[in-house]
């Protein structure tokens, strides 16, 4: 066979490149509205971006070879012609599909590669084939036309997927820049697989005899086509950009959306109208404790078992109403699985499309922790925060309540107010930890007491207690059980590897004898209540009208207590304190008075109590302390005798931060000396001893002597004789009253003298009345006395006028 050569014309060689330099500018335009379409458009868009693709690279490939003419005459092939048409779109296709996947790794970049490689090899040499000639091919040069196919179609998938989104920034610019080179890539493959056919003369027939096409017409065909595809390809680029802008808008919308859902900390379920779950996310699941395959896809009616029984009617009414357009929102508890609770607050939405409920989300939140919070906030709000008990806002409203009901049954009831006596002493001298673990062994031992029966318990606060006793049938049904309760608390307490003992004082009032409302009940108990304590505490008591007027006289008395030191109310009196071998005075103790405007002279029982109840106690040990001193002090100026004085210490100053301080700034301020002070303390103000042992150390090394006062009738250990630095015990006067008849008196008396002695302390008996007294005591060899037998308490005056001034006429008679 003859071999002929063929000429390039040079304008459609560039025209050519032209063709697949748009071809490729538009694949790549096209990639991106493929991949930001919905699954309704995105197929439309795949398709018609493979025909303006394929149909780009088909035109660039036959008006390349319209650029090649030969001497001779050559027809094509229309059928073959139409199947690398084909090709180059089935390829395109592919390559499309490819970069409009979200991801694209190595290895789905050389499938997609291949594919488009083989499409636009099988457009190129189908095309060769449709041209009725023969045509042998160089195998090198044909080799290396495939590879440039591959390595263009490679490199233009990469250039696609890279330069998908227009939103870029200088897109446009780097997609023609993208366009130039895949153009060339393109070009490149045509003309060399071009090198590599040699052209024979000879008759080649076609496939489909008839079917031929002259190359004249071919160009205008070609020429035709080709500028119909790229108008129409260049057309939806510009229709397609006027919404690029939306759908990205939209697109973008759609993955804030679907972020918002899936990351949301509250769970979503969206419901279709067949109230089938459609989609739910994560937070959802973990709230209900559900898998995804368990919540999808089924209906709320097979899922409202996750809800509470006595809820479940109340949520299906909840749906139904979303469904007809309204949004609800409420709360509810769903059981999960495992059997824990949780507590969701929730909003059912619904959703909403021309007009008609499509659909609803159901977004909730797990509120287990806030409706604990809200829970223990509530409780507190009724309830003692130390014990747990009922405290004073929800007592008072269940007295309310017990009215109410009684009114209607007439069933009386009784509230009790109860009160622990000494518990201030455990609280001054072990500390607030241990008067709280105190308090809570107290509450639960009443606690205990009110088994099976109706009653309510409550702290007030402190070391007050109150009780509710519902449904006794009679008056001694509550007497007993006061009974029992006055005798548990009796029971002592282990603190600090010691016993303390306690007793309680209830006040009892009835309704409705004694009160109609929550407060009068409460004050009548309560003043019954100081009643017990008024007689010696450790007991009970009903109301009575009698208790009602001494309470108005107690809060008259203490109306005036307050004013009684700004108007000099208050006044000391010294009673003697007499050396029993030779009658001489070895000192006076300071008894405070209060000469009321209207009751005349009170003695200290009356209104010290009071003062301890208020806290006017250490304002009036203050002003006893500086007028002690004081009176003391002008006494040794005016000629002595050169006697202490012995002031009571209360249990306040005695605790305060800065005793010691206190103590020394009122001698400084006197200017007594602190050997003629005497400072009596009682046992219960020593419980701890660490503290206590601190204090009285200072005092001692300070001079000023210590006593310890009613000596006998405390708790107290009595290794707290050689652990503190006491000067005097004081032998209380219960056991000098009877000491003439009672045995036990006189044993323990000559006890304590004997123990004193041994110790190396002064020991002086106070409440001697009689001789009979006084003789016993001397027999035992007791060294101080004091006592009305020698002298009630006396005023400044009266003292030194039947003491004073006739000892200091002795001394000079002397002198």
């Amino acid at each position: 066979m003859e071999h002929v050569h063929g000429s390039y014309d040079g304008s459609l060689v560039i025209f050519s490149y032209i063709i697949a330099v748009l071809a490729s500018f538009t694949a790549l335009d096209l990639a991106g509205r493929v991949s930001s379409g919905n699954k309704s458009t995105r197929q439309g868009w795949l398709l018609f971006g493979a025909c303006a693709m394929g149909m780009g690279i088909w035109s660039m490939h036959f008006v390349g070879m319209l650029a090649f003419s030969l001497p001779i005459t050559v027809e094509y092939d229309l059928v073959v012609v139409l199947v690398s048409v084909l090709a180059a779109i089935a390829g395109s296709y592919g390559a499309l599909y490819i970069v409009s996947r979200n991801r694209l790794n190595v290895s789905r970049l050389l499938i997609g590669g291949a594919l488009l490689a083989t499409g636009v090899s099988i457009m190129h040499y189908a095309g060769m084939a449709a041209m009725l000639i023969e045509i042998t091919y160089k195998p090198g040069i044909f080799l290396l036309s495939i590879l440039i196919a591959a390595v263009a179609s490679i490199a233009a998938l990469w250039l696609a997927f890279y330069f998908r989104f227009g939103g870029l920034k200088h897109g446009i610019w780097k997609k023609l820049g993208s366009g130039l080179i895949m153009g060339a890539a393109i070009s490149g493959m045509h003309y060399t697989g071009m090198a590599a056919a040699n052209f024979h003369i000879g008759e080649k027939a076609a496939f489909f005899y008839g079917v031929v096409l002259q190359d004249g017409w071919l160009a205008y065909l070609i020429i035709g086509g080709t500028l119909l595809t790229l108008g129409l390809s260049l057309f939806s680029i510009y229709v397609s950009k006027q919404l690029a802008g939306k759908d990205m808008e939209l697109f973008q919308n759609e993955k804030w959306y679907r972020s918002l859902y899936e990351n949301n900390q509250d769970g979503i379920f969206s419901v279709d109208v067949n109230y089938r779950i459609i989609s739910c996310n994560s937070a959802a699941l973990e709230i209900v404790g559900l898998e995804h395959s368990q919540v999808y896809r089924q209906k709320v009616d097979q899922l409202i078992h996750i809800i509470v029984p006595e809820q479940r009617a109340d949520m299906l009414e909840k749906f139904r109403q979303a469904f007809k357009g309204e949004t609800i929102t409420g709360e509810a508890t769903i059981e999960r699985p495992d059997g824990s609770k949780v507590s969701v607050s929730y909003t059912n939405a619904p959703v909403i499309f021309y007009e008609q409920v499509v659909g609803t989300y159901v977004i909730f939140k797990d509120i287990t922790t806030e409706k604990q919070a809200e829970a223990k906030v509530k409780h507190l709000a009724f309830h003692d925060e130390l014990t747990g008990l009922p405290n004073r806002r929800l007592f008072n409203q269940s007295i309310q309540d017990a009215i109410e009901e009684s009114r209607s049954c007439g069933q009386p009831f009784a509230v009790m107010v109860l009160d622990i006596d000494r518990f201030k002493m455990i609280n001054d001298s072990l500390g607030h930890t241990y008067g709280d673990f105190f308090l809570k062994e107290v509450s639960k031992r009443i606690s205990e007491c009110t088994a099976n029966k109706n009653i309510m318990l409550a702290r007030m606060g402190g070391d007050e207690f109150t009780l509710l006793y519902l449904g006794f049938k009679q008056e001694l049904e509550v007497t007993s059980f006061v009974e029992n309760v006055i005798e548990r608390i009796q029971v002592p307490y282990r603190l600090k590897d010691n016993d303390f003992y306690v007793s309680a004082s209830i006040g009892i009032a009835i309704f409705p004898e004694h009160g109609d409302d929550a407060e009068q009940l409460l004050k009548n108990a309560d003043t019954a209540m100081y009643e017990v304590k008024k007689k010696g505490k450790n007991g009970f008591a009903f109301f009575s009208s009698q208790l009602d007027e001494q309470l108005a006289a107690k809060i008259e008395l203490e109306s005036d207590l307050r004013k009684a030191i700004e108007r000099g109310e208050l006044m000391l009196h010294y009673q003697p304190q007499i050396r029993a071998n030779d009658l001489a005075m070895v000192g006076v103790e300071a008894l405070v008075r209060w000469k009321h405007p209207e009751k005349g002279m009170l003695s200290p029982g009356l209104f010290i109590p009071i003062a301890e109840e208020t806290g006017l106690i250490y304002d009036i040990g203050t002003w006893v302390l500086r007028e002690a001193c004081s009176q003391m002090k002008r006494w040794h100026d005016e000629g002595g005798p050169l006697i202490p004085v012995s002031v009571n210490l209360s249990s306040q100053q005695f605790h305060q931060p800065l005793l010691v301080e206190y103590i020394i700034n009122i001698l400084n301020e006197t200017g007594l000396p602190a050997e003629y002070l005497d400072l009596e303390i009682t046992e219960s103000m020593m419980m701890d001893a660490e503290v206590s042992a601190s204090i009285l150390r200072q005092l001692h090394e300070r001079g000023i002597k210590i006593s310890l006062d009613d000596f006998g009738t405390g708790y107290s250990s009595l290794s707290y004789l050689k652990m503190f630095p006491i000067h005097k015990l004081k032998i209380d006067r219960s056991f000098i009253r009877d000491i003439t008849q009672n045995q036990n008196d006189k044993a323990i008396v000559a006890t304590i003298i004997s123990m004193a002695q041994n110790l190396n302390m002064e020991v002086i008996a106070e409440g001697i009345e009689t001789k009979d007294q006084l003789d016993i005591l001397t027999d035992r060899d007791c060294g101080n006395i004091q006592g009305y037998y020698f002298s009630k308490p006396l005023s400044a005056t009266d003292v030194e006028e039947a003491f004073f001034v006739p000892g200091r006429a002795s001394a000079v008679k002397q002198a």
